[in-house]
């Protein structure tokens, strides 16, 4: 905890500074939701094809879900994704032309949650 995934279009990649994201982004959840450096986890997984609306093209989609083990408060939930997207307005750039769709989501890991390190 927590688990972080950044799905996003493959066309940002060269513009998406996502070492730096990640960094930021670690420090975010640090401060805001008490959790701890050795805890954040984050993945990225570009995706090929984006389509908003009727247009197949122009485009570009960042989503962040972060799963956190439950007892956060909605009002700490809500400043953690306005941190996110703060965050992504500063590392990614889409160059000309390319209309950014940004958003991001707290979740409550499952009471079933699990983990190890090995």
């Amino acid at each position: 905890m927590p688990q972080i995934t950044v799905d996003y279009s493959a066309p940002l990649s060269e513009g998406f500074d996502r070492s730096g994201f990640a960094l930021a982004l670690h420090d975010a959840v640090v401060e805001i939701a008490a959790a701890k450096y050795e805890a954040c986890k984050t993945q990225f997984r570009a995706t090929e094809d984006t389509t908003v609306g009727r247009d197949a093209g122009g485009h570009a989609i960042v989503h962040v879900t972060l799963g956190l083990l439950a007892g956060r408060t909605d009002e700490t939930k809500v400043r953690l994704t306005e941190a996110v997207l703060e965050l992504l307005r500063k590392h990614v750039n889409t160059g000309e032309g390319v209309a950014l769709h940004a958003s991001a989501e707290v979740r409550d890991l499952d009471a079933s949650y699990r983990k190890f390190d090995a």
